[in-house]
């Protein structure tokens, strides 16, 4: 990709920067940014004292830093905000998501042999939205085809035969604006860690149930280790990628007992995510509604070899 042109703004503006009689200094604090695209600027002291003495050890204060401020980085996730800082968090999420299923960084390789599952639990429908569905092989299907579909109440008719390219601006879009739960999806993107929450609750209760276990037994015998990230959706509301892995009581040093499989975690999630729920707050003239997980509930098994591996994995949560 070129490299856009260097316009005479951006000259003078660079001429400036190399000529100052602190560059150095500068470019030393530019460069311990990370190469931010926003950095945030700090004023202030610093003064380190013996505790027991009240001797002053060292001082610092930002008046001797280039225009009496120091830059550190955002350190935002964001990619659109920064792709420096993103790219740093999302490098590092790689490295310990594939140590927590591979081992390394002071996690043992055994963990590779534990239970260990990705899961997708996804938002309910707020009403239908234009969308890209492919079939095995690549084709893809038409939007919402409904040959005898009635105009809703607004006159519009909730149906698309178009087979659309992932790339099109409608994807996302309700079909009817004014029939879309609007409410609804802002609601569910606020009380989605409640709904998380309530979920990993539940699948520890009914995996201590299935063992026949008391809850202080189920933590003495299993450990349940999470890592999950939130992704928007076409239509603006979050689901939530995870790993699941059983460990043993001590952790990923320690072998979860052999009861503990894949098949028993794959039967926890799909209970847990069907059994909660969560209230929202009543306004208003708006009452309160209860809000759960979509029917769409996604659980693969992670291996070391084969269609999803370890490092497959840990790549598509820290994207």
């Amino acid at each position: 990709m070129p490299h856009p042109a260097i316009t005479p703004t951006d000259a003078r503006q660079m001429a400036k920067i190399i000529d100052r009689p602190d560059f150095e200094r500068w470019a030393a604090r530019a460069r311990s940014t990370g190469g931010c695209s926003q950095p945030v600027f700090l004023t202030g002291t610093v003064s380190h004292v013996h505790t027991g003495t009240g001797e002053l050890l060292h001082h610092y204060s930002t008046d001797r830093e280039p225009d009496g401020a120091l830059p550190v980085a955002c350190k935002t996730r964001r990619a659109s905000r920064c792709p420096a800082c993103a790219e740093i968090y999302r490098a590092d999420t790689y490295q310990l998501i594939r140590a927590g299923l591979a081992g390394g960084k002071g996690i043992p390789e055994s963990v590779s042999g534990h239970p260990a599952a990705f899961v997708t639990l996804t938002a309910p429908s707020f009403g239908p939205v234009h969308a890209r569905r492919e079939r095995n092989g690549g084709r893809v299907e038409r939007c919402h085809p409904r040959r005898n579909a009635k105009p809703c109440p607004h006159g519009v008719v909730a149906s698309c035969g178009v087979r659309h390219s992932s790339d099109d601006p409608r994807l996302g879009e309700p079909l009817c604006p004014d029939c879309y739960d609007y409410a609804g999806s802002v609601l569910f993107n606020a009380l989605a860690p409640e709904l998380w929450r309530r979920f990993t609750l539940a699948l520890r209760r009914y995996l201590a149930k299935s063992a026949g276990l008391t809850q202080k037994e189920f933590r003495e015998t299993l450990a349940v280790s999470f890592a999950k990230v939130a992704e928007y959706q076409r239509r603006g509301v979050v689901h939530f990628h995870a790993v699941i892995r059983f460990d043993g009581p001590d952790g990923p040093t320690s072998t979860p007992p052999d009861w503990a499989n894949v098949r028993l975690l794959e039967d926890a999630v799909r209970h847990a995510a069907g059994a909660v729920s969560v209230t929202t707050p009543a306004a208003p003239g708006v009452p309160s509604r209860s809000l759960s997980w979509g029917t769409q509930v996604d659980v693969r098994t992670i291996t070391s070899a084969g269609t999803l591996t370890q490092q497959a994995v840990a790549g598509y949560i820290a994207k």
